[in-house]
């Protein structure tokens, strides 16, 4: 016994010795691995910059023409993005009032008055969320060593909003003038001086879309084996062709489709996706209808620092679809209203505003409008909509007094109920809901009071639907149930007595 001991001993010291030689070889190559990394700006910064994720602002640079040293492509591209990395580490800086990542992009001199106004919002309990959203830079000067560069950025568009005690007390947005001076040092472009000149107030210089009046006999629209994932894996061209066939023979001349943000590959968008869409449109054309684009769906962030990304998904696919002969109009969003709770009325009425700008600044053409909940939300933001639409899903008794309340406040839009409808789901987790004979005759009234009243119309929706997203009604069976049939159509593909009301009579 005395021997097995002193061997249990032996090995019990050995696995000790193995594991402290381990732990200490672990230990200095993680130093190493450390002290090999300091040159890795994403390991030194917690706000991890990653600007094709974070921070897009458009940049358009000036003619080369600087005094000094002549310019590369490659240093200018350098330059680019240690002078956006810089607006962006500010951007953070002042939202959370802490110093990370300045010392990376501003030199000693420089961040002292960046270090000042922290110090003083934190005194204060003051945060700031901005962003810039558009630079036009100069290079003035390059010097001959390589190591200075003189910059003016012209016309930097700013987004700001101060928040004192959590509340907002000042909302602006300008156009501003800045003289830099940027250093080079271990690598990095720094910012050395920053002036800032010529401030004035901003707001864009756009119209609303002049048209006729716009009679819209729609059709909000999803495959019934995809829906809210049209432009999936399961893409099937042909059965989209088929439905908007269909849609046409009912006598309906439009549909409302839906654009994912993050899906669609957010600020990056996906090529294949947009592809896709386009080729919807193409399809839509054939049948003759029109189409209303429907973006960011899914979205419910509104973050100012996310607007340069969402400018940029926009941009790309409003650039592509533009000129595209179906297209009827641009809905921003669906449903942002139910988000101001969550998010704040503020913050997503200037979203919007923002984005309604940058639309139209991409096509002057076709009317842009905002997918309201209810007709009470609809008139926020009129004056800078081309159409009012809004979704009603009330007592049908009321909707002809609503309608024309709507109407008085905003007497030189057209108006459009871009969704309305009924459930026909009737069972074990909801046994008061309407029948498909209810589901008719609501139609049936429905159709009655459009035509009495000129009322434009989109429908929710051509089908019933097997599958509902979480993310669309949440997890709970009888919301799940109930939005699955909507439909005109049901989950055999058998026309409901719905149908025969599906367009006026």
């Amino acid at each position: 016994m005395t021997g097995l001991n002193r061997n249990i001993l032996r090995i019990i010291l050995m696995l000790s010795y193995v594991a402290i030689i381990a732990f200490v070889v672990f230990g200095i190559s993680s130093l190493y691995s450390y002290l090999n990394t300091g040159a890795d700006r994403s390991s030194i910064l917690h706000t991890e910059i990653k600007k094709a994720d974070q921070y897009l602002p458009k940049i358009i640079w000036a003619s080369l023409n600087n005094e000094g040293r002549p310019m590369d492509e490659q240093t200018l591209n350098t330059i680019e993005n240690n002078y956006l990395d810089a607006w962006y580490v500010k951007h953070i800086a002042y939202k959370t009032n802490k110093t990370d990542g300045i010392n990376d992009y501003y030199t000693e001199s420089a961040r002292e008055n960046i270090f000042n106004i922290i110090e003083h919002n934190v005194s204060e309990n003051i945060t700031i969320e901005e962003t810039t959203l558009e630079h036009h830079p100069t290079l003035e000067f390059f010097s001959e060593d390589g190591q200075l560069a003189v910059i003016t950025d012209k016309d930097v568009i700013e987004y700001k909003r101060l928040y004192k005690n959590e509340n907002i007390v000042l909302e602006t947005k300008e156009k501003s003038t800045y003289k830099i001076i940027l250093l080079l040092e271990d690598g990095y472009w720094r910012i050395r001086h920053i002036i800032k000149k010529e401030v004035s107030n901003y707001s864009e210089n756009i119209t609303t879309v002049s048209h006729d009046k716009i009679a819209v006999k729609g059709i909000n629209y999803y495959p019934q084996a995809t829906p809210w994932n049209m432009f999936g894996d399961a893409f099937n061209a042909d059965i989209i062709s088929k439905d908007f066939k269909l849609i046409k023979e009912t006598g309906l001349n439009s549909i409302r489709i839906f654009v994912p943000y993050a899906s669609f590959g957010k600020a990056s968008v996906n090529t294949e996706k947009l592809m896709k869409l386009i080729q919807v449109l193409d399809l839509a054309e054939a049948q003759e209808l029109k189409v209303v684009v429907t973006l960011f769906d899914f979205y419910g962030d509104y973050s100012v620092l996310d607007w340069t990304l969402n400018q940029r998904h926009a941009e790309t696919i409003v650039t592509a679809l533009k000129d595209h002969n179906a297209l009827l109009a641009w809905d921003i969003k669906n449903e942002p209203n139910l988000d101001f709770e969550s998010r704040g009325r503020q913050q997503v009425v200037a979203w919007l505003d923002q984005m309604i700008d940058l639309v139209k600044s991409v096509d002057e053409e076709h009317p842009v409008t905002i997918g309201w909940s209810n007709a009470k939300s609809a008139t926020m933001l009129k004056d800078k909509l081309d159409l009012i639409t809004f979704h009603y899903y009330e007592d049908l008794d009321n909707l002809e007094k609503t309608y024309d309340s709507l109407k008085l406040e905003t007497p030189e839009k057209p108006l459009v109920i871009t969704e309305f409808g009924i459930s026909s789901y009737k069972g074990l987790w909801n046994p008061f809901g309407y029948s498909e004979s209810d589901q008719a005759a609501y139609h049936k009234k429905a159709q009655h009071i459009f035509n009495e009243n000129e009322i434009s119309f989109m429908s929710w929706t051509l089908y019933d639907f097997t599958k509902i997203p979480k993310e669309v009604v949440g997890r709970l069976p009888w919301h799940k149930r109930t939005q699955a049939y909507f439909g005109f159509i049901n989950q055999k593909g058998e026309t409901k007595p719905a149908f025969k009301y599906i367009s006026k009579q």
